[in-house]
C-alpha cells in the first residue's frame, strides 16, 4: 500500500468515489389532445427541449424531435439523451409547435404550449413517467405532455480487467523496473483525464497486475469507440516516476478480450525518435481478461418504487445571534435568503423530486419553547410534536420563519436527538422500500460529540444518510471529524459500518459576486454527490434488489381521423 501512496504526481483518486461522468437518461415524449392550429387538417407537431444553465438561468435549445404530420396525439420516435446528476437541479422546458413550413426558425410556426419540470421530477415519478398539463396560451386547453425516462444500459456496465507486461524496458540501475499502469479516457476536446492506476509490481520486467473493476462510463463515458490511453511507468520512491512507454486502445477493442488475449506494443516516442529503425518497442502489455458486468444503479431502485424521505433539522442556539439583527445568521432580510434558508432550499428542492407525498418533517434544536421556556433539542418547527410534517419545501420554509418568531434561541448544540429521531423511523423500514436523508444545518461547535458519534455509528447500519451544512465563520473541526472521509468514525470501540455523513461549510461555496442561485447550486452539488453511492452501499450490503419495475408505458393506438372539409 505504501508504494501507491507515493504516486502523487500521477494523481490520487478512486474511480468509484471520484467524480465520474453521470449516467445518461433517454427521454421519450408523447402528447395527448394538442391544440389544433390547422384549418384543413390536424396540427403537425414537433417538440423542442430546452435546458437551463446553472449560473445565468438562461434557456438553451438542447434538441428537437421529428415532425409528425396530421395528429393531435403524437408519440415522438426521436429521443432526448441527457446526462443525469442526482446532485443537481436540472431544469427542463418542453415547447410544442405546429410546423407550417420547412423553416428552422420557430417564430415562423404556431406555438402549441409548453411544460416545465426537472429531470429529477421525471425519474422520480412512478414508472419514471411524468404527465403534465401543457400551458402557455391564455384561455386555451393545450393538452398533456407525457415524458418517460429510461437509463441507458451502457452507463451501468462495469468491467473487470487484468493485464500483464512482457520484456518492459529496464529503468533502475541496481535492479529491474517497478512497473505500473495509468489509464486515461479521452475528452471531447482531445485532452485526457486520468481514470485508473494499477498497483506497483516491484523489481520485474514481466509484471502481472491484479485484476481491477472500473465503471465503463469512467473509461469512456459510454462511448465504446472513444480512445483510451495507457501509460507504463517505472515507480520511483521520490515520486519522479520514469516513463517506459504507452499504447492506445478502446473499450470495444478490449471487450473482444473476453474471447482472446490482446497484445499491445508499448512505445516510447522519444526513444523511437532517437533509435530510428533500430527501435522495436519498449516491451508489450497483454490484456489477460475482460469481464463485463451490469451494475444495479440508483435509478433502478427509484424506478422500482424506493421512496426518499427527507428530514431537516435547524440549529436555534444563541450563537447564531439575535434574529432581529442583520448580523444574525437567522436574520430574515426582505431582500435575500439567509444562509439557513439557502441551504434548506438548495438541498430540499432536489430531494423533494424523489418523495411522492412531498411531506417533510422539519425539526429544530437548541431553543427555549413557549409557553414555559423549556429547552428542547428536538422540536417540531410547525409547533405540532405529533405531526411535524410540512407540505413541500415552501411549507418547511414557512415553518422555519414562524419558529424564529415564537422560540427563544438558547443552547447548547446537541446533534444526537435529531439523528436518533430519524434513526427510529429508518429502523422500522429496512427492506429497501424507503431511504432517509437528514439535513442538519448548524453554526458551530457540537457539545454532545460522544453521543453524536454513537448515534452515527448506530445509524450506519440503517437506510439513512446525514448531510451537515456548517453556516457562518466558525471552525468546524468536530463536523469534519464526523464526515469520516479521513478516518472512519467510531464510538466505544465500534466502527461505523458505512460512511453515511457528508459535511460541507457553506462559506466555501458562496459565489463572491453575490449570485445566490449559483451558491445554492454549488452547495447542493457538493452535499448530495455522495448520496447515490451511500444509498447503493446499504442496498448491496443487505442484498436488497430493486422492486419490480412497472410494465413499460404503451401509448394507446388512436385511429387517424381526417377532417372532412365541406366545399363551398
Amino acid at each position: 500500500m505504501s508504494s501507491l501512496m507515493n504516486m502523487t504526481c500521477i494523481g490520487d483518486f478512486d474511480p468509484f468515489t471520484a467524480a465520474i461522468p453521470a449516467t445518461k437518461v433517454e427521454l421519450t415524449v408523447s402528447c395527448r389532445n394538442l391544440l389544433d392550429r390547422d384549418t384543413f387538417s390536424k396540427s403537425d407537431p414537433i417538440c423542442v427541449l430546452y435546458t437551463q444553465g446553472i449560473a445565468n438561468r438562461e434557456w438553451r435549445e438542447f434538441a428537437r424531435t421529428e415532425v409528425i404530420d396530421n395528429t393531435l396525439n403524437p408519440d415522438f420516435v426521436r429521443k432526448f439523451i441527457v446526462d443525469y446528476f442526482f446532485e443537481e437541479r436540472q431544469n427542463l422546458r418542453f415547447d410544442l409547435y405546429d410546423l407550417d413550413s420547412k423553416s428552422d426558425n420557430l417564430s415562423k410556426h404556431d406555438f402549441l404550449g409548453q411544460a416545465f419540470c426537472t429531470l429529477g421530477e421525471v425519474v422520480g415519478s412512478p414508472s419514471c413517467r411524468m404527465d403534465k398539463t401543457l400551458m402557455g396560451i391564455p384561455g386555451k386547453k393545450c393538452g398533456t405532455i407525457i415524458v418517460r425516462a429510461e437509463e441507458l444500459s451502457n452507463c451501468r456496465e462495469s468491467v473487470m480487467l487484468q493485464f500483464c507486461g512482457n520484456k518492459l524496458d529496464k529503468k533502475d540501475f541496481f535492479g529491474k523496473s517497478d512497473p505500473f499502469l495509468v489509464f486515461y479516457r479521452s475528452n471531447e476536446d482531445g485532452s485526457f483525464t486520468i481514470c485508473h492506476k494499477t498497483e506497483v509490481v516491484k523489481n520485474t520486467l514481466d509484471p502481472v497486475w491484479q485484476a481491477f473493476k472500473i465503471p465503463v462510463r469512467a473509461l469512456c463515458n459510454g462511448d465504446y469507440d472513444r480512445s483510451i490511453k495507457v501509460e507504463v511507468y517505472d515507480w520511483d520512491r521520490d515520486g519522479g516516476h520514469d516513463f517506459i512507454g504507452e499504447f492506445s486502445t478502446s473499450y470495444r477493442e478490449m471487450s473482444r478480450g473476453q474471447s482472446q488475449f490482446h497484445v499491445y506494443e508499448v512505445l516510447n516516442p522519444k526513444k523511437k525518435e532517437k533509435k530510428k529503425k533500430k527501435y522495436l518497442n519498449s516491451g508489450t502489455v497483454t490484456l489477460l481478461s475482460c469481464l463485463v458486468d451490469t451494475e444495479l444503479s440508483f435509478l433502478d431502485y427509484i424506478k422500482g418504487g424506493t421512496q426518499i424521505n427527507f428530514t431537516v433539522a435547524i440549529d436555534f442556539t444563541a450563537s447564531n445571534g439575535n434574529p432581529s439583527q442583520p448580523t444574525s445568521l437567522h436574520y430574515m432580510s426582505p431582500y435575500q435568503l439567509n444562509a439557513y434558508a439557502m441551504a434548506l432550499r438548495a438541498v430540499g428542492e432536489i430531494i423533494q423530486d424523489y418523495d411522492s407525498d412531498k411531506m417533510f418533517p422539519a425539526l429544530g434544536f437548541g431553543a427555549k419553547l413557549p409557553p414555559d421556556g423549556r429547552v428542547s433539542h428536538e422540536f417540531a418547527l410547525n409547533g405540532n410534536p405529533l405531526n411535524p410534517y410540512c407540505s413541500g419545501i415552501e411549507g418547511v420554509m414557512e415553518a422555519y420563519y414562524q419558529s424564529l418568531k415564537s422560540v427563544r434561541l438558547y443552547g447548547p448544540t446537541h446533534f444526537s436527538p435529531v439523528i436518533n429521531h430519524v434513526a427510529r423511523y429508518a429502523s422500522a423500514v429496512t427492506d429497501g422500500s424507503q431511504y432517509f436523508i437528514l439535513l442538519i444545518i448548524s453554526d458551530g461547535v457540537i457539545t454532545d460529540m460522544a453521543q453524536t458519534k454513537e448515534s452515527i455509528v448506530n445509524a450506519s447500519s440503517l437506510p439513512m444518510s446525514i448531510i451537515i451544512v456548517g453556516v457562518g465563520p466558525a471552525e468546524f473541526d468536530e463536523m469534519i471529524e464526523l464526515d469520516g472521509d479521513e478516518e472512519r468514525i467510531s464510538s466505544q470501540g465500534r466502527f461505523a459500518e458505512r460512511d453515511i455523513v457528508q459535511f460541507v461549510p457553506f462559506r466555501d461555496y458562496v459565489d463572491r459576486r453575490g449570485n445566490h442561485i449559483l451558491s445554492m447550486a454549488r452547495l447542493a452539488k457538493e452535499v448530495l454527490a455522495e448520496i447515490p453511492d451511500q444509498f447503493l452501499s446499504y442496498m448491496r450490503t443487505r442484498g436488497i434488489k430493486p422492486g419490480p419495475s412497472p410494465p413499460p408505458y404503451t401509448p394507446a393506438v388512436l385511429p387517424l381521423l381526417t377532417r372532412r372539409v365541406s366545399r363551398i
